[in-house]
């Protein structure tokens, strides 16, 4: 069953992204994670780019992975994400669901932080936009 998300973004694999079993490579899904984090930040008027032009820069300090369902050449499928604000972190809860079926592919939690002029710091500009955030 699905949670509730702040965003969601439909992707499809690509017969590159393939290993030799005919599956989607382990290390293409953080690929697809981040890529998804990236449109979401978008979607709330945070443009990573320009934030690194600020001197704010989002890092990934962790990643925790599970994988549950293989993907293959050609699936569609969701990325979906909600994200808590914690202190200085800032905690993505990202699974992806394959649409044909609606399985559970990937459940990943990813703590992400800021460093803001080279230094680990709150950044109000991603907070402020994080914190008022509606669930779809």
């Amino acid at each position: 069953m699905k949670q509730a998300y702040h965003f969601r973004l439909e992707f499809k694999v690509r017969d590159y992204e393939c290993d030799l079993q005919g599956i989607v490579n382990n290390s293409v899904y953080q690929n697809y994670l981040e890529h998804a984090r990236h449109e979401f930040l978008l979607s709330v008027g945070l443009d990573f780019s320009a934030l690194f032009q600020q001197g704010i820069a989002a890092v990934v300090a962790r990643a925790d992975l599970r994988y549950k369902t293989p993907l293959r050449s050609g699936d569609r499928f969701e990325v979906c994400l909600r994200v808590e604000v914690q202190g200085l972190k800032y905690i993505f809860y990202q699974d992806i669901y394959r649409l044909s079926d609606g399985k559970m592919c990937l459940q990943a939690t990813i703590t992400t932080t800021s460093l803001v002029k080279g230094r680990l710091a709150v950044a109000p500009e991603i907070t402020s936009a994080l914190e008022k955030l509606p669930v779809l």
